[in-house]
């Protein structure tokens, strides 16, 4: 059960300046984004320096439209909650002086938030999670599949070995000519394909639920003309085969996890879920095992603050920690349970 009371959620692991106002861990009373992505496109990609400046510019601006929308006065806060990590050093940094400094200009505890466990906790806003479950996570950098005992705990069952989804989906991308960002352009590339399309290779690794997707990568590299050579029907096939490898991958070890310990209710989350194919191919692999899947609507798969206020109210009051939590990059998902 979600801890009572309204909770200020703050986000700036990466790009996106994020806050949000959530009461009782589900009823989003405002959320606010503000994302650096056109700036980083001209790079080709996320230039650290560039996503922590434009978190000093934006900030300020987001908490103060934030709180406006909510119509809730600092003084009506349970806590503020921010996210310690895992992320870009800077970034991290930023996000955590801010939130340090409103909490103790507010006289408010603060919550400090693992950013991976938070994407799954922005199912919480949907409907409440029941546990135990199986929860996915698919992000960007990382790529993990756990045991939801409950609120507070979550085993991990397999993570990736090298490169995570998302990174696949961006080098993929890149490889196939495709500006930044890459998910959501191989998305809509794949979509204009006619099956069938060349397959691509799929790490199965026996005895073990971890992921790799780093052959990937490398599979579509070898595959592919040179790229001036490439139409577009034929760059079409590819991607679509990117997302079928990348999709056969998640559920297989979904498969295998839920065999051992079948569920009725599978979480997933994480900014690649955005993509609707693997959405679609989750829903499915659900359907056909009458377990109910469970997945954040597409706004909510991306950074957002929702999800970090989401999660701080799960873990209140055993939550809350001093003023001098620092940044903390790399932090599993299996250890920040120990953290609480």
């Amino acid at each position: 059960m979600a801890g009572p009371g309204l909770f200020l959620g703050i986000e700036t692991s990466c790009d996106e300046t994020a806050a949000a106002v959530v009461a009782d861990g589900s009823l989003v009373r405002s959320s606010q984004v503000a994302s650096s992505a056109a700036l980083q496109s001209r790079y080709g990609g996320v230039v650290p320096e560039l996503a922590a400046r434009q978190h000093v510019r934006a900030l300020p601006l987001v908490v103060a439209a934030t709180l406006e929308e909510s119509g809730v006065a600092p003084a009506d806060l349970t806590a503020v909650a921010v996210t310690q990590g895992p992320g870009l050093l800077g970034s991290l940094l930023l996000g955590l002086t801010a939130a340090k400094a409103l909490a103790l200009a507010w006289d408010k505890p603060l919550v400090a938030v693992n950013h991976l466990e938070a994407h799954l906790f922005a199912n919480a806003v949907v409907s409440p999670v029941v546990h135990p479950s199986l929860a996915l996570l698919v992000s960007g950098g990382h790529t993990g599949l756990f045991w939801w005992a409950d609120p507070r705990h979550l085993e991990l069952l397999g993570e990736t070995r090298d490169d995570a989804a998302g990174e696949a989906f961006d080098k993929g991308a890149r490889l196939l000519g495709l500006g930044y960002p890459g998910g959501p352009a191989l998305e809509r590339l794949a979509a204009a394909a006619v099956p069938p399309w060349p397959p691509l290779p799929v790490a199965w690794m026996p005895g073990t639920l971890d992921f790799s997707f780093s052959g990937l990568k490398s599979a579509l590299q070898r595959a592919l003309p040179e790229r001036a050579a490439a139409g577009e029907e034929e760059r079409a096939g590819w991607a679509a085969a990117l997302q079928a490898a990348v999709a056969a991958q998640l559920t297989d070890r979904l498969s295998r996890a839920w065999e051992r310990r079948p569920v009725r209710h599978v979480y997933a989350a994480g900014g690649v879920l955005a993509n609707r194919y693997l959405r679609r191919e989750l829903d499915a692999w659900a359907a056909r095992r009458g377990v109910a899947m469970h997945v954040p609507p597409v706004g909510l798969c991306t950074d957002n603050a929702v999800m970090v206020a989401a999660a701080a109210a799960a873990h209140w009051p055993s939550g809350q920690v001093g003023l001098d939590a620092a940044p903390r990059t790399p932090w599993p998902v299996a250890a920040s349970t120990d953290a609480w």
